[in-house]
């Protein structure tokens, strides 16, 4: 390996190395403190809920842990959420799990939470799986209710969820471990089954204080909403419990008994690794997402056997398309290409750029893949369309649309995963975010934003500049520079992976060499759907 092989590999490792760091700070969730005080209360945090749930030794995608990253500081913040949810395996079958964090100023919504809660939602009703809720939540954050209550993805989105889920036929278990108050109170009594934990749980519209202020009633906790008098007096919960670990065997009995229900029939043949070393991968990018490599290198440490057929090889040469199988399944690839190449018409193309001809190929090789019911994975490392005369002469916008058309009316399941830069239309074309892939994960180098920094932090200045101008000041060169600096850094800094993943942006930040697992899990959740649409493109110019 060269020596911009082995630089790459260690500021990778580093940023990998920071990303754990910083998850294990969110971990902590309220920190050890309010750990503490729920321990003394017979409560485990809720990643210990999730693991004691899940079968041993089995896979946790962990949806959102940077949710709400460095957000909301001004009231103490808000780690992961809130919420500490993913995809999980309860009695061997794949499930949704949302856990609340009592420990997070007790479980309370942010608007980030509600955010958080309807996208496990949806991937819920996308992908029909089974949904578990761990309830322990004070309810809306009256402070910012405001931005948490009223609108249509606000919090009152969660029970209208329920009950389109319910419909669905898709199973929904709520685990009531804690409070459960007010609006929130819906959410157990919309699911399937009710458990209750005797002592902590309770469910009620309105608390002792709120009763007391409303009718001047005297009532404690347990006599209005507790286990005892939901499983005997009102009827709305369906068992309770001593312990945690008893309620969480429960579930697991109940998930155990439900029954087949037909796939959508994805192809998977025996899972083989690659051949080449997957933890090469950490060399092969730079993690400021400035050098050019050959993507062919990426994916065959991806895909099964490092086996890739490609598509139109020799055509469109700036986006990468071909045939492959990740841990068995088989999937379609649509990847950007960084290194620099040349056209058929022996033109240098420059690399993470899309040109006519990259659109073109990639719209085509998408339409195949629904004809054929394979499952696309888009790797992004894109910088734009290309602009000028010569390109706008070219149709480009045409070929664009064209792309942009196939993947907004794809319907075999899409999995994103952004490995560089995710630029303008770029984003866009190779299914970003508003796109609707079933999932969509970045690696911790991942930059997300209308284009680059640079370009942008220039344009910005120009603006600005002008109209200092226009207001008589005067711009020296030092004070130019000092304010580049200043919009540079500030842009930067919503660029990145973090900024992003706290906004949901993106489900997760991941480990490079993490992403064969993580796609995996996402086809064979996709493939508990057997509903697909019939794929049409609708009206574009050719």
């Amino acid at each position: 390996m060269n020596l911009e092989f082995n630089k790459n590999e260690d500021a990778m490792k580093l940023a990998v190395s920071q990303m754990k760091q910083r998850h294990a700070q969110v971990s902590l969730g309220g920190g050890k403190k309010a750990i503490e005080k729920a321990r003394e209360k017979g409560k485990m945090t809720p990643r210990e809920r999730i693991q004691y749930l899940i079968d041993k030794d089995s896979a946790f995608v962990e949806i959102g842990a940077f949710a709400g990253w460095e957000m909301y500081q001004e009231h103490g913040g808000c780690p992961a959420a809130g919420t500490v949810a993913g995809l999980g395996y309860i009695s061997g079958r794949q499930c949704v799990i949302v856990a609340n964090d009592n420990t997070v100023k007790a479980g309370a919504w942010f608007p980030i939470t509600g955010k958080k809660n309807l996208r496990l939602q949806e991937i819920a009703m996308e992908n029909h799986l089974p949904i578990v809720y761990i309830v322990d939540s004070a309810g809306v954050y009256l402070p910012m209710q405001d931005e948490i209550f009223p609108d249509k993805e606000h919090f009152g989105r969660i029970f209208r969820n329920n009950a389109q889920i319910s419909a669905m036929g898709i199973t929904q278990i709520a685990a009531v471990m804690g409070s459960c108050v007010a609006g929130g109170a819906y959410l157990p009594i919309m699911s399937d089954e009710t458990l209750m934990v005797e002592g902590n749980g309770s469910i009620f519209l309105a608390g002792p204080y709120l009763v007391k202020a409303a009718i001047g009633e005297d009532a404690d906790l347990q006599s209005l909403g507790g286990a005892k008098m939901h499983t005997e007096v009102s009827g709305i919960a369906d068992y309770k419990f001593d312990t945690e670990a008893e309620c969480l065997d429960q579930v697991r009995r109940i998930i155990d008994k439900i029954g087949e229900q037909p796939r959508a029939g994805f192809d998977r043949a025996v899972p083989a690794e690659p051949k080449k070393d997957v933890k090469e991968i950490y060399g092969l990018v730079s993690v400021d997402n400035s050098k050019p490599y050959d993507v062919v290198e990426v994916i065959e440490r991806l895909v099964d056997n490092s086996e890739f057929d490609q598509f139109k090889e020799d055509y469109g040469k700036t986006i990468v398309c071909g045939y492959a199988r990740i841990d068995g399944w088989a999937v379609g690839i649509v990847a950007n290409q960084r290194k620099i190449v040349k056209s058929g018409k022996g033109e240098m193309q420059l690399g993470g750029v899309i040109y006519n001809d990259s659109a073109d190929k990639a719209a085509r090789f998408i339409q195949n893949c629904n004809q054929k019911k394979i499952p696309l994975v888009f790797l992004q490392d894109v910088t734009g369309f290309m602009v000028g005369s010569r390109s706008e002469q070219s149709g480009i916008i045409k070929d664009g649309a064209k792309l942009v058309n196939a993947v907004s009316n794809s319907v075999v399941p899409k999995i994103t995963i952004v490995i560089g830069n995710s630029y303008g239309a770029g984003n866009y074309a190779m299914c970003g975010k508003a796109y609707d892939p079933r999932f969509i994960y970045a690696w911790p180098n991942a930059k997300i934003a209308v284009m680059g920094g640079e370009q942008a932090a220039k344009t910005l200045l120009q603006i600005q500049v002008a109209a200092l101008k226009s207001k008589g000041q005067e711009i020296d060169p030092e004070k130019e520079r000092e304010l580049l600096k200043e919009i540079t850094d500030r842009y930067n800094a919503q660029t990145s992976s973090y900024y992003a993943a706290a906004r949901l942006w993106v489900d997760e930040i991941i480990d490079p060499v993490d992403t064969r697992r993580v796609i995996s899990e996402g086809i064979n959740a996709a493939n508990h759907n057997p509903v697909m649409k019939e794929f049409k493109t609708g009206v574009f110019q050719v």
